[in-house]
């Protein structure tokens, strides 16, 4: 089926309401791991299964990456925002990218996940973002432009 839209994981939500992972949306670090099109990501999965190098989400053979131009583990996410206003939660970033001459093929989306806690789920997933079909760049930067609204909202 393989990719079809964006979304935050279930578990991840459910996780962080029980308190049963200490994620902290202000202070942690989170990355976008990216991905080719022989994955069919689902948001009802465990929590074991939303974390990275797990499940749909293993680094052989289905992460695209490119040296240290946009390492196996992904970019970590730069300048990192959690804020509700106007009974709208916002979990937001800088635009993400990679060096300067990276060379990257068939990148369909990311993982976002938190690379900072490591119990109870090491590396868990907090959402997936399609990017609308395939994505290139040849010798060049290859950029993730977060929407306007943020990597994703919850209204309340």
């Amino acid at each position: 089926m393989a990719w079809a839209n964006s979304k935050i994981f279930m578990a991840f939500l459910e996780d962080v309401f029980e308190n049963t992972t200490a994620m902290d949306l202000n202070s942690d670090t989170f990355k976008a791991a990216l991905y080719d099109n022989d994955i069919t990501p689902s948001q009802t999965v465990t929590s074991a299964n939303t974390a990275y190098n797990a499940g749909q989400w293993t680094a052989s053979g289905n992460e695209v990456t490119d040296g240290s131009e946009w390492a196996t583990g992904g970019v970590a996410l730069g300048s990192v925002t959690s804020a509700f206003s106007s009974n709208v939660y916002t979990f937001d970033a800088a635009d993400t990218a990679s060096g300067t001459s990276a060379t990257l093929a068939a990148v369909f989306g990311c993982l976002v996940y938190d690379d900072t806690i490591a119990a109870p789920v090491a590396d868990q997933g907090v959402c997936f973002n399609y990017f609308g079909g395939t994505n290139s760049v040849t010798d060049g930067t290859f950029t993730i432009q977060w929407h306007a609204n943020g990597i994703f909202q919850i209204t309340a």
